[in-house]
């Protein structure tokens, strides 16, 4: 009865056909490293997010007499309240720490490279929906630095020219930071900014396996139909997608066991470090739940530093290196843009920084450094010479992509390897 059920199921909609397609059966190169299971701990902690943010909405009151309140209530009353809530926001706190890991990969092994330019897009997009996701929940529990990381952030639009101060009241739904925001910013948090993240996801895994995975060599994998022997192709007992559109060739392992037995050892390494965060030191010493956000918002005292969570903190740093606050908001937004752009701005043939030139890697350690660096100046208080590291750290943010779209060209590379290393 219960295989006739599954055939008769599968008949209306190709479940199996389609696990085994996306998941079990899809061709993945065989000499994936330690920097490809970012993806899989990303599309986990997205669980994590999705399922305690369902759990936490049902105590909490999303109004600016009772969001703290409620919040207190679901750390001291509700039953397991305080481990729900420090998974989520352990969670958001790995949620970037798995991505920029993830996109840092895709830098070093050119993942965003012809025929992936889509792939990297559709993954930008996913990082501007987590970064919106990410404000619109930090000003939910409605404490000192939730309040004012709002009034901060929302003033930015201000500055935009003849619709900026319209448009800052469009965002609050009123004239200040008031319970009609934190309403509004609940909605766009519990409802809107999750579907459109799932979306995105599925657009990227559909994007990625449609062109293939990239691996630490650079070099495709996927031969064209015809180029092996009848006799090679019993090697592979694939799904007729892939049979059908490829011949399997020695240089890929199916994705089941063979990666996934890798990512859950990596799994089962991240779960170790986030339950050691959760249990003994969810705080991390107010890096990832700030301590004026123990405090009620009062809009008649201010912070005395107002900085915002860690993983916008070197956004912010190029933000305040400007000095002019309109040529600052552009300045950030182009941080960001210069990101989405990474697959016109670097014109080089070769993909993996293993067969690049030596400035390539030099230039890119540099940036990573320099990423590292703005987050530790925007996350802390201000001084002189933070100001002045600031600017010259933000002249190295866009010099990567300036110097990297100069010598992509001409670039003098290493000879590819005909197939992938081991």
């Amino acid at each position: 009865m219960s295989n006739k059920l599954l055939d008769w199921i599968e008949y209306r909609i190709p479940m199996m056909r389609v696990a085994k397609m996306h998941a079990a059966e899809y061709p993945a190169p065989k000499n994936m490293n330690f920097w490809y299971v970012f993806g899989f701990l990303a599309t986990i902690v997205l669980i994590n997010q999705i399922v305690t943010g369902i759990w936490l909405t049902m105590s909490f009151e999303p109004s600016a007499e009772r969001a703290f309140a409620s919040v207190e209530y679901i750390m001291r009353e509700v039953e397991y309240g305080y481990i729900l809530r420090y998974m989520h926001s352990t969670g958001a706190s790995a949620f970037f720490i798995v991505v920029y890991m993830h996109m840092f990969r895709g830098m070093i092994y050119g993942s965003y490279q012809k025929p992936r330019e889509l792939l990297w897009v559709f993954g930008m997009f996913i990082y501007l929906a987590l970064m919106a996701e990410a404000f619109m929940g930090y000003v939910l529990p409605w404490g000192q630095m939730s309040y004012w990381g709002a009034q901060v952030i929302v003033s930015l639009f201000g500055a935009i020219p003849v619709i900026g101060e319209d448009l800052v009241i469009w965002i609050q739904g009123d004239y200040v930071i008031s319970g009609a925001t934190l309403n509004r910013f609940f909605a766009l948090h519990v409802i809107a900014l999750p579907l459109v993240i799932v979306i995105l996801v599925f657009l990227h895994i559909v994007a990625l396996h449609e062109v293939g995975s990239n691996n630490p060599d650079g070099v495709e994998v996927k031969r064209k139909k015809g180029s092996l022997k009848e006799e090679e192709k019993t090697k592979w007992k694939m799904h007729e997608y892939y049979t059908n559109k490829y011949d399997i060739v020695d240089d890929v392992v199916p994705f089941f066991p063979h990666i996934v037995l890798k990512d859950l050892v990596a799994f089962t390494i991240f779960l170790l470090g986030f339950a050691y965060v959760l249990f003994f030191n969810p705080e991390m010493g107010g890096y990832f739940l700030e301590h004026p956000n123990f405090e009620h918002a009062n809009p008649l005292k201010t912070p005395e530093h107002i900085f915002p969570v860690w993983y916008f903190t070197p956004f912010y740093a190029i933000l305040k290196a400007v000095p002019d606050k309109l040529g600052g908001v552009i300045a950030m937004f182009a941080a960001i843009i210069m990101l989405v752009l990474l697959p016109w701005i670097d014109r080089g043939r070769v993909k993996s920084w293993r067969y690049r030139s030596g400035i390539h890697r030099y230039n890119l350690l540099v940036f990573a450094a320099v990423f590292v660096f703005l987050g530790y100046l925007g996350g802390t208080p201000q001084e002189p010479w933070k100001i002045t590291a600031s600017q010259i750290c933000t002249f190295l943010y866009f010099g990567f992509f300036a110097l990297l779209w100069l010598y992509s060209k001409n670039e003098k590379t290493k000879p590819l390897p005909e197939r992938i290393s081991k």
